[in-house]
């Protein structure tokens, strides 16, 4: 059986966060939006989600407009069945991974990041699968003692460590 590889860059501007994953039901949408809302009350996002069987939509939620239609786009351009695309602003991944994780029919979180993301679709004559993804670029050294400390104080000056 044939099988096509093809990257799909996701469409993202710098300063927004996005969450990747496989889920397995239409529930999901409201699930996740829930998830989310909870997490971080006031959290701007738009989330997508490729339905896989039935009417295969692009079914979506969100409390910002211009999130939800780049999640829609993004859903689209990968259109890989059961998959999701949350894009937050105002807020950070490790702050949403969690409740995301906890909803029952989330399978896998591919990727969590502001990177820029390369999503590599694998497709058949079934469908579409997402394989992976490239999130960034590959590291180019490796930290001192400088870097070390500017680590640290950007974890204390977000709030993560004390």
């Amino acid at each position: 059986m044939p099988m096509n590889l093809t990257v799909v860059p996701l469409e993202k501007p710098a300063e927004l966060n996005v969450i990747l994953g496989q889920t397995h039901f239409i529930k999901s949408v409201e699930d996740l939006h829930e998830a989310l809302i909870t997490a971080v009350p006031g959290c701007n996002f738009g989330l997508a989600f490729c339905e896989a069987s039935g009417a295969r939509l692009v079914r979506w939620s969100g409390t910002d407009e211009a999130l939800t239609g780049l999640a829609r786009r993004n859903a689209q351009a990968i259109a890989a069945g059961h998959s999701f695309i949350v894009f937050l602003r105002d807020c950070f991944p490790i702050n949403v991974l969690p409740a995301i994780r906890q909803v029952p029919e989330v399978c896998r979180v591919f990727c969590a990041t502001s990177n820029p993301v390369q999503v590599i679709v694998a497709e058949t004559e079934q469908g579409r699968g997402i394989l992976g993804v490239v999130d960034g670029e590959p590291p180019v050294g490796v930290e001192g003692e400088a870097e070390i400390a500017e680590r640290k104080a950007l974890l204390r000056r977000f709030g993560y460590k004390l």
